[in-house]
């Protein structure tokens, strides 16, 4: 949970996973939304493939990103669940 926090924490990444909310995104498309190099914009894609929140395909010499929605709703249930623990608690 904290590698999935830790990708949330960073705007870019959010960006990145709202452009793969639309689509499956080459690496080039998403690199022509940022003004990053790509080595900065390879190390946020680490970080997502990390949290398990991006899947990361070879097709050729291209790779393809896309978003990878079980463990995006699997971090938000946990996010919900801390917030219904913690309103309990208050209770």
């Amino acid at each position: 949970m904290n590698d999935v926090f830790r990708a949330f924490g960073d705007p870019t990444r959010r960006e990145i996973l709202r452009l793969l909310r639309r689509r499956d995104m080459s690496a080039g498309e998403l690199a022509e939304r940022f003004p990053l190099a790509k080595s900065t914009l390879s190390g946020h894609f680490n970080v997502l493939k990390h949290a398990r929140l991006v899947v990361a395909e070879r097709r050729g010499t291209t790779m393809v990103y896309s978003l990878n929605l079980s463990a995006l709703e699997e971090a938000i249930a946990a996010v919900m669940g801390l917030l219904e623990t913690r309103r309990r608690k208050k209770e």
